[in-house]
């Protein structure tokens, strides 16, 4: 194999390898170490690639943010065709078939570790590809949000509530139901709350 080959396969291995351990463990919770380990290369390797974890992190981040934002549209854009909420369920879907741990713990617990110009991008990459896409499905024209929530409000809400979704040691509902029945119960949660508003 030539080395330009050798070079751009061993720099996809990096990130298919950091896309796992970011998403699984976290950004604390994984070293430069720890990718090159599941490479199968040195640090120094890994180095001749990129310059340190916060880039591979953030490539990492805008590419599994991209396939959310082309995924999360295209639900979108079917509209009415498809019911309101059965739209909100796939969109949930998307979001839990990326990450394995919470969406909102995984990218925000990471800004504190992150340069202020890599935390500036990063903060850019989460409003563009997972907040607006969704802020875009609550203004639809068949999702009707009560008086003074705002489109966005209700997105920025709907990320932080989806924690129970990956939590593997209680699940809302119990382990008997299924993703897709967890995410429904879930959701009727979000939209309709605990308490019936009927006298």
């Amino acid at each position: 194999m030539k080395r330009e080959a050798q070079l751009e396969k061993t720099h996809k291995a990096i990130l298919d390898a950091a896309r796992t351990l970011f998403l699984s463990r976290g950004y604390q919770g994984t070293s430069t170490r720890d990718i090159a380990k599941a490479v199968g290369i040195t640090q120094p390797a890994l180095y001749h690639h990129f310059a340190d974890k916060e880039v591979i992190y953030l490539q990492v981040i805008q590419t599994v943010g991209g396939e959310i934002k082309d995924a999360i549209d295209a639900i979108n854009q079917k509209g009415t065709a498809i019911l309101p909420e059965e739209r909100l369920v796939r969109i949930t879907q998307v979001l839990t078939d990326k990450h394995p741990r919470d969406i909102f713990t995984v990218i925000h617990s990471s800004f504190a570790d992150l340069k202020r110009e890599n935390m500036g991008q990063l903060g850019m990459i989460f409003q563009t590809d997972y907040v607006t896409p969704i802020e875009n499905y609550f203004e639809s024209e068949d999702v009707q949000l009560r008086q003074n929530i705002q489109p966005k409000q209700a997105a920025e809400f709907y990320i932080t509530s989806l924690s129970p979704l990956f939590s593997r040691f209680h699940q809302i509902g119990g382990v008997s139901l299924t993703q897709r029945e967890h995410i429904r119960l879930l959701l009727d949660l979000i939209l309709h709350g605990l308490v019936s508003d009927k006298s």
